[in-house]
């Protein structure tokens, strides 16, 4: 039966030891509850981090802990003190944590913690694969484990990776100043299905791979040589019953009040409201401004004085880092500050509790409270906004909610602002507190309907049924793949043939692309290669390319190959050049200085000038910027190539103009027609290409370099596949 491997930085448990009696409970987070009937499910397990560092644990202890955790369905990765010091508290949290909440002013890039970072994940990789059967899937959770689905995808292929990220993707111009940033999201991209919260941070995510890694992407597919992987957002939702029945279970029994429910119903009334803040003591919650902000609002609205409290709940956060530690004493020194300006004998406008509640008393804090105020600066999804709509069972309340929050993409019901805008923050929330009950109602009914449809259990489902689907995005991909069997039924009919002929194209085909077109040429490995099947008896080799004749004269004009240039323009053949076709150039003269203003206007482009057509080079443009400038230019050039009798070739990263009487296709007939071959080869990489697969006799055996579509009757991965391809046919 297949599994499912869940993934994260820590365990669902909570492990702890004392006088060495081991005591095991499960967490209540966010990701452990909805994780929870996934992992139930048959015989799927979770692998994390413990808890406990590996030199707190002798033998037996840790043979314990082992056997406790595996009757939990999980296995622990082994970490010690210094890859918990330098791989969470460091890198992850010191450097990822700050950047990919655009606070880079607290960012530290340190070698010694990426190196950790690498070897945690490699850590991880290795207890997976010891888990990993054919056929499960592997679910990894969160920004700790980024590298982690391609350390598991290099050893693995066949495995179905889901990756969900929690927390913010940062924009390109944000994501670019990681020193790290092209092993991140080759990291990443090692999951067959990449999951963000809300689409802004697919877009970012997105964006960075078509500007770093230079791939194709369309839509929300990244093309990656063999694979497609696809992107999308699953905003997380809450355990909606929950919460809802707890609250309204402290509702209905009176008799069972906690002692902080009583307490704050003494200072409710008609007159008298309590603004409710919960959040972790973080920089990225924006608890600072909040205070500074409420401040503001009780100078703009002094009638608000002696009615309105805020009760604002800090859970304390990586106390140890000296940014939270600065964050703490800011957040103490306010709160002194605003409750000596304002606190009268019978009145403190803020109660401020430094400290984690039990699940109870955050339902009665919940119940309470006319108004939630969650404003974080930035922040991945926010929970705790979606928890006070769900415990709202008489459907009261306001939710003003900060627009940098993730959960402002599907609470628009809220009231949402700019948590920067104190004029903004100010009317809010002078709204909130003045809002007729009709209108609260009206608001909250649709929140809560939203929220009940699609909580946490029916997040994970869509996650895991969209990842079920990049299935059969493999299966189509391999359709074409050619196997190790095919190979050899290839090579066999290779060296049975009496006549054969082999067609292979140049840039992308034998050699890889290049920058700068003119640095493609062969290095000695090549012509060797080439040499050697030219050689053999009864064989045909025949360079087909969009190259210009004076460059293939440079290259190859000492060898006794056969060479086709400018798509098919000119033949070299027993030491001499032929003209396949007879073609005018006067048009090129009108076309340039169209291309040239497109040069100017893309930084990173230039214009390659052959001898009979114009191409347009943008490899090394942005890739952003030049989707726009190709459909630019495509329109510009279309009235002006019907006119003329030419057309526009769309290569890899090129624009070429031809004339349209001339194709490879067309110059392989003609060659094709010369001999009656009995084997034939045709291998290329582009849609020139394309024109040769068409003409290519049924009996030819086409391969496309690449995995897209494509004529072609199989498909490699790129130009190394194609020279150990043609290096079996010296044999």
């Amino acid at each position: 039966m297949h599994k499912t491997i869940i993934v994260s930085n820590r365990l669902p448990l909570q492990v702890s030891i004392k006088k060495d009696e081991l005591k095991i409970t499960p967490s209540v987070g966010g990701l452990a509850t909805g994780m929870k009937s996934v992992h139930a499910e048959g015989n799927g397990i979770w692998v994390g981090w413990s808890g406990i560092p590996e030199e707190d644990l002798d033998n037996e202890l840790s043979k314990k802990v082992t056997e406790a955790i595996q009757k939990e369905k999980c296995v622990a990765v082994p970490l010690t003190h210094q890859d918990i010091e330098e791989y969470y508290e460091g890198f992850s949290n010191r450097a990822l944590w700050p950047l990919f909440h655009y606070f880079m002013e607290y960012t530290k890039f340190e070698k010694n913690e990426w190196e950790a970072y690498k070897r945690v994940n490699e850590k991880f990789a290795e207890v997976i694969i010891n888990q990993l059967n054919d056929g499960d899937t592997v679910w990894i959770h969160d920004y700790q484990l980024l590298l982690l689905p391609q350390l598991i995808k290099e050893q693995k292929p066949n495995t179905t990776i889901g990756f969900f990220l929690h927390i913010p993707f940062p924009s390109y111009e944000i994501f670019r100043t990681f020193p790290w940033r092209k092993e991140i999201l080759s990291g990443m991209l090692g999951a067959d299905l990449l999951g963000f919260h809300t689409y802004d941070y697919e877009r970012h995510f997105l964006s960075s791979v078509k500007r770093i890694l230079r791939l194709d992407v369309n839509f929300n597919e990244i093309h990656d040589q063999d694979r497609i992987i696809k992107v999308d957002s699953f905003p997380m939702g809450i355990d909606y019953d929950k919460f809802h029945n707890f609250a309204l279970e402290h509702i209905k029994s009176p008799k069972e009040k906690s002692e902080i429910y009583q307490r704050l119903q003494e200072h409710i009334s008609d007159d008298n409201k309590l603004i409710l803040s919960i959040d972790r003591m973080d920089y990225t919650k924006g608890i600072p401004n909040r205070i500074k902000a409420f401040e503001y609002f009780l100078e703009k609205f002094p009638e608000f004085k002696e009615k309105v409290r805020l009760v604002m709940l800090a859970v304390p956060s990586r106390s140890n880092v000296p940014q939270y530690q600065k964050l703490k004493r800011e957040t103490d020194e306010l709160v002194g500050r605003i409750n000596g300006k304002f606190s009268t004998v019978s009145w403190t406008p803020i109660w401020y509790f430094y400290r984690a509640l039990p699940f109870s008393d955050l339902i009665d804090l919940y119940i309470s409270s006319d108004v939630a105020l969650i404003t974080p600066i930035r922040d991945g999804m926010n929970l705790v906004a979606k928890e006070y709509v769900a415990t709202r069972v008489n459907k009261d309340g306001v939710l003003i909610l900060s627009e940098m929050a993730g959960a402002s993409k599907e609470m628009n019901e809220a009231l949402l602002i700019n948590p920067n805008n104190f004029e903004d923050f100010t009317d809010n929330l002078e709204k909130a507190l003045t809002m007729p009950l009709e209108e609260q109602q009206k608001r909250m009914k649709f929140l809560q309907n939203r929220l009940k449809r699609y909580d946490v259990s029916k997040w994970a489902e869509e996650f895991l049924k969209s990842l079920a689907e990049t299935k059969k995005t493999k299966h189509v991909m391999v359709a074409k793949k050619l196997t190790p069997e095919y190979e050899q039924k290839i090579v066999g009919d290779y060296h049975k043939a009496k006549n054969r002929v082999l067609f292979l194209d140049y840039d992308g085909t034998l050699v890889g692309f290049k920058d700068d077109p003119q640095e493609a040429k062969p290095d000695d490995r090549l012509y060797e290669l080439l040499d050697t099947i030219q050689k053999q008896e009864n064989t045909t080799l025949i360079l087909i390319s969009g190259r210009d004749r004076d460059t293939f004269q440079r290259w190859f004009g000492h060898k006794n190959y056969n060479l086709v240039t400018d798509h098919g323009v000119w033949l070299f053949q027993n030491n001499e050049w032929l003209a396949l076709e007879h073609l005018k150039t006067d048009w090129m003269q009108r076309i340039r200085p169209i291309l040239e203003t497109f040069v100017d206007r893309t930084p990173g482009t230039f214009i390659e000038t052959k001898k009979y057509s114009l191409a347009w080079h943008y490899r090394m443009a942005d890739p952003e910027l030049v989707k726009t400038r190709t459909l630019e230019l495509n329109t510009v050039l279309t009235s002006m190539v019907a006119n003329n009798n030419l057309m526009v070739l769309k290569g890899n990263k090129v624009i070429e103009i031809k004339s349209s009487n001339v194709n490879k296709g067309r110059a392989m007939s003609r060659l094709n027609l010369q001999e009656n071959y009995d084997f034939m080869m045709v291998i290329g990489d582009d849609w020139t290409d394309e024109y040769m697969f068409e003409e290519a006799p049924t009996f030819g055996y086409t391969i496309k370099v690449g995995y897209t579509k494509t004529k072609a009757r199989y498909q490699v991965k790129d130009t190394k596949q194609v020279l150990q391809l043609l290096s079996q046919l010296k044999k």
